[in-house]
Parts: structure tokens; sequence; C-alpha cells
């Protein structure tokens, strides 16, 4: 007694619909609505911002690197918020900012544009040997 194995469907099975009749479930945003977009992702476009803003200015950071990551690595007494690594054997000058601590110190999305831009301005002018006010004349008044 052989029992046949039936023929594959030559056409694919139709999919179920959920169990009560609404259809599959899609994305809660779609992704051209800032809901869609991760907090990581929204912090990278405030540091751009901020840098693009300051390359209008000083044309010398194009050669610059701006990273961001998400905690520092070295343990110290105090948590840095950013950091400016000089350009070494034909490694570019990086700026580094922290996405975790300047969230922790901010309530919201203006506040955290605002630290993060004087992050990026006193690193840069670290790098370049200036004061913060050389590099962006509204330093501290915004």
């Amino acid at each position: 007694m052989d029992s046949p194995v039936p023929p594959h469907p030559s056409e694919p099975r139709h999919r179920r619909r959920d169990r009560h009749g609404r259809g599959m479930r899609g994305p809660v945003a779609p992704p051209q609505v800032p809901l869609s977009a991760s907090r990581g992702e929204s912090f990278r476009d405030l540091v751009q911002d901020s840098v693009e803003r300051l390359e209008r200015r000083w044309p010398q950071l194009a050669d610059v690197d701006f990273l961001v990551l998400d905690v520092p690595g070295s343990l110290e007494d105090t948590v840095p918020l950013g950091r400016s690594v000089p350009s070494a054997k034909g490694q570019p000058a990086q700026i580094v900012v922290y996405r975790r601590p300047v969230e922790i110190r901010t309530k919201n999305r203006d506040e955290r544009a605002m630290l993060v831009h004087e992050v990026v301005v006193e690193q840069v002018a670290e790098l370049l040997g200036l004061s913060p006010e050389s590099v962006d004349p509204r330093y501290g008044q915004e």
C-alpha cells in the first residue's frame, strides 16, 4: 500500500490573512516620517548639521573625520562628551562625539542639538588651537 505523494502545486499557496481578517500588519510609521528614524540616526543628523554649519566657515574641516560613538572607551572620573584626535602618519584628524552622554544630559531635541553643536565647536577649537568663540561667534549665546 503505497501512498502517493501529492504533486507540488505549480503556483505558490495563497497567504492567509490574520485570524481577525484585517490583513498583514505594516510598519507603524512610513519611512519618510521622523518616527521611523532611530535615536542613533537622528543624533548623527544633528552632528552632520553642526559640521556642515562649521564647514562653511572653516573649509579645512573637510579633511577631518567626524565620528559618533555610543560611549567613550576608557573609564575616567568624568565622562567626556567628545574628543579630538590630531592627524598622524597619514591618518586624518578625527573628532568623536559620544551619543549616550549627550543624550543623558538633555531633555529634548532642541537641547540636544544645542549641546551637540557646542561639543563639536569645542572639539574643532581644540583641534585648530583656537578659542570656541573664534570658531563660531554664536558659541555660548544660544
